[in-house]
């Protein structure tokens, strides 16, 4: 079963958007994505609040989760977050079944 974690990182000044550009440009992200069992490692810029990035990050199942905060991998993640002062809020979700109802609000 999936799970699905949604990372906001905020900052300051432009800081959260820089982050990013680092973890593309250094192939932090990349190297992530290739991890076994992820599944998407996506991240998308805020309309509402420019000093806001979200992370959408996807695993098969929670030991693959678990592998990727075992890594060293994490260790990259942690000072780069602290290189750029970086505060966050997490939300988990997995995967259900949608109700039928909501198709009607689906554009295929």
């Amino acid at each position: 079963m999936s799970i699905t974690m949604n990372l906001y990182y905020t900052g300051t000044n432009g800081s959260a958007r820089k982050f990013v550009e680092e973890m593309e440009s250094s192939g932090t992200a990349a190297a992530i994505r290739a991890e076994p069992g992820n599944e998407r490692y996506a991240y998308f810029l805020s309309m509402e609040d420019p000093e806001t990035v979200l992370l959408i990050d996807s695993w098969r199942d929670q030991e693959a989760l678990d592998v990727h905060h075992a890594s060293p991998m994490m260790g990259v993640l942690a000072a780069l977050r602290e290189k750029y002062d970086l505060h966050m809020r997490a939300e988990r979700y997995v995967p259900g079944e949608a109700p039928a109802s909501d198709d009607k609000f689906i554009k295929k």
